[in-house]
């Protein structure tokens, strides 16, 4: 059972009605799907909750979405970064700080890879170029894989992968380290080596047709953090 963070929109419209929706690209349970998982949406709730909600898990994936509010990593708002979303902020953090504690394994997806450098004491990057085609519209581009590290095991070749965003990581949190990059450089993923299986992406596996690190993800939720694989 992979638990899947959710958008908490104010007005999402189908058929007849227009209301506040808990949102999730189809993508992102369709990549648990594809790669063996079960996918549980999990909408943005009391913060109290999240220990319990992750207990029930055997994996966790923080979607990607809006940016982090930088008061969240103690930044001043830059003009191009855009409105906040404090509940799912607020939310996510919990879940990562839960799964963390309870040794859960962990999938960060763009944003949820920001949220997770931000939760374990890192800052971001509010803007740079480059890595979406255009508003609406996902770009691409290579990443090459640190060799030795956690992503390596997993996707040891340079792969073309799905991109939109606009941030990135800038000061790495406690324990965290870069497992690939981009060739300006930007970090593309990080991972948690005293973790059993923490991983944060910046790219959108979602949607793309590679499955393999969301099955690494779900092999070392069904061995208990540890991958088959040898990631």
């Amino acid at each position: 059972m992979i638990g899947v963070s959710t958008y908490l929109e104010s007005g999402a419209r189908w058929g007849v009605w227009e209301l506040e929706a808990a949102l999730l690209p189809v993508g992102y349970p369709r990549l648990v799907q594809r790669a063996g998982g079960l996918a549980a949406m999990l909408p943005p709730d009391d913060t109290r909750y999240a220990a319990q909600a992750v207990a029930r898990l055997d994996g966790l994936v923080i979607a990607g979405g809006p940016d982090v509010e930088p008061v969240r990593y103690g930044a001043e708002r830059e003009p191009r970064t855009g409105p906040p979303a404090p509940e799912r902020d607020a939310w996510e953090l919990a879940l990562i700080e839960a799964a963390l504690a309870a040794r859960v394994p962990l999938l960060g997806i763009c944003r949820g890879m920001q949220l997770l450098n931000v939760a374990l004491g890192g800052t971001l990057v509010q803007h740079i170029d480059g890595h979406a085609e255009a508003v609406g519209v996902f770009g691409g581009h290579g990443v090459k894989p640190v060799p030795g590290s956690l992503y390596a095991g997993v996707v040891p070749e340079e792969t073309f992968v799905p991109t939109y965003h606009h941030q990135a990581v800038d000061r790495l949190g406690e324990g965290l380290v870069p497992s690939a990059y981009a060739a300006d450089g930007t970090v593309e993923a990080v991972e948690l080596p005293s973790a059993d299986w923490v991983l944060g992406v910046q790219w959108h596996p979602e949607m793309g047709e590679d499955v393999r690190v969301m099955r690494a993800l779900v092999e070392a939720a069904s061995t208990g953090g540890v991958s088959p694989s040898g990631a």
